[in-house]
């Protein structure tokens, strides 16, 4: 129904925006990652939202990328994943990084996000690796997909780079280095990430 709003932002929380457009002042829920990224109340802004229906209620969530709205949406088709829980995973993950722990089976990055547990981090990875397949696919080969100011993630990214470079298939060289990291969690260098994961072929 709502593709963005843009209006006056004439109030901000941790959890919320209003978004003076036309006249009218819409409340919108947001993650908390976005309140330090807020402009000055009074300033113009777009947020790019979701209209949720629900049987008692009606609500507005709003993000700064068509990206992060996006990978709301898809968490609310997960079984058990509501706006409030959707919500928590973006506000604690960057998209990349939900992504990266998905296409990795990463359980311990999922359930530091608050309230999500052990069952629901498997869950989310059981429903959500095939649906956001291509995506995953195509972001784990990207440098940027790895975030810099994470050194293992950097080096699980240029691992898996030079693996597809070798010709491994985009899966099995994720498997491989799950693996190897399962094996040995203090593995820190490209070289020796590499040597190990070709043994897990």
């Amino acid at each position: 129904m709502y593709a963005y709003i843009k209006g006056k932002l004439v109030y901000c929380s941790a959890t919320s925006a209003i978004v003076e457009a036309g006249g009218i002042g819409y409340k919108i829920f947001t993650p908390v990652s976005l309140l330090n990224k807020l402009p000055l109340l009074g300033s113009e802004i777009l947020l790019y939202v979701s209209f949720v229906v629900r049987e008692l209620s009606h609500a507005l969530y709003g993000f700064l990328s068509e990206e992060e709205r996006d990978l709301f949406e898809t968490l609310l088709s997960v079984s058990g994943i509501g706006p409030k829980t959707a919500l928590s995973l973006i506000g604690h993950l960057s998209v990349q990084e939900f992504y990266q722990a998905i296409g990795l089976e990463d359980m311990t990055t999922i359930v530091k996000v608050p309230g999500i547990g052990k069952k629901t981090a498997e869950r989310l990875v059981i429903e959500l690796r095939d649906k956001l397949g291509n995506l995953i696919h195509a972001s784990s080969t990207d440098p940027s997909f790895y975030q810099i100011s994470d050194p293992k993630a950097r080096v699980i990214g240029d691992a898996m780079s030079a693996l597809i470079s070798l010709g491994y298939n985009q899966n099995a060289a994720q498997k491989a280095i799950k693996k190897t990291m399962q094996d040995d969690p203090e593995v820190n260098s490209v070289a020796d990430l590499i040597t190990s994961a070709l043994r897990n072929f």
